[in-house]
């Protein structure tokens, strides 16, 4: 049974680590996303599971943690309201000649499914000529396991379901036989997108500036301070004009003065 002294240190060190708040209302979540880990490993409970990751920090069973312990539910298109803003806003867009090409950053990538949902976009609007080419898509998350399933680009159908039917002809590979119901983006888009680990709570290298961040429905994890100290980094690498996308459930989320609001959970970066 995970003891309430137990559990704030597991909420503490993944707060320290990731920012991930963890409430008390979360007791029952955390015991469920690591007893299966618990007994795999043959422990004797979530004290020593807790000792272990002390011991191992920095060679692998922290990791293992943070991938049970976040959310990474997501899926192809997801608030397709703001994909429809990105296709609008970059598709009417005048670049001055010689300017660099497109890059759209997914920070909170998770399995890549936003991430290639973007260069969909992207590939669409060069397609129709209102894109130049070169443009990329940068996919970034703290966990290594989602980046492994997000480089081989493998889904079940289920999960391209709001993929529009001419994007998914020419951009997916639909499985037969043993991998039937299973869908695999194609090589020359996975070509345009590259993925990372990259936490968000530490500084961020130098990256970008991008023409268009997306930090979605991964705010909600962090309490306040950590949000505005995520959204302080992540907008530093948004060109001023550029555009950013947070969760529709997310609000505002203190974004201040420095964006203009395009619809919900949609913005442009004030110049400036």
């Amino acid at each position: 049974m995970l003891s309430d002294h137990t559990f704030r240190d597991i909420a503490g060190l993944m707060h320290a680590t990731i920012g991930l708040n963890l409430p008390p209302t979360k007791k029952a979540l955390v015991a469920s996303r690591l007893a299966p880990r618990i007994h795999r490993l043959g422990l004797g409970g979530y004290d020593d599971y807790l000792a272990l990751i002390n011991e191992e920090r920095g060679d692998g069973e922290l990791q293992v943690a943070i991938d049970l312990l976040t959310t990474n539910e997501t899926y192809f298109f997801r608030e397709p309201k703001h994909f429809e803003i990105l296709k609008e806003q970059l598709g009417s867009a005048r670049r001055r000649p010689g300017a660099a090409p497109v890059e759209v950053w997914s920070a909170a990538a998770s399995c890549g499914d936003e991430a290639y949902s973007i260069a969909m976009v992207l590939a669409d609007l060069q397609a129709q000529e209102r894109l130049a080419a070169g443009w990329s898509v940068l996919g970034t998350d703290i966990s290594d396991r989602v980046l492994r399933a997000a480089q081989a680009a493998i889904y079940p159908a289920e999960r391209l379901r709001h993929v529009p039917q001419p994007l998914l002809r020419r951009h997916c590979l639909r499985g037969e036989g043993d991998s039937e119901g299973l869908v695999q983006v194609r090589p020359e888009l996975r070509e345009r997108v590259r993925f990372g680990q990259l936490n968000l709570c530490e500084e961020i290298e130098p990256l970008g500036p991008f023409d268009a961040i997306f930090l979605r429905n991964v705010l909600i994890y962090f309490d306040a301070r950590t949000r505005r100290e995520v959204i302080a980094r992540v907008l530093d690498r948004l060109r001023p004009g550029g555009l950013f996308f947070i969760g529709m459930a997310e609000g505002r989320a203190d974004l201040g003065a420095q964006v203009d609001v395009l619809g919900p959970g949609a913005f442009r970066k004030r110049p400036g």
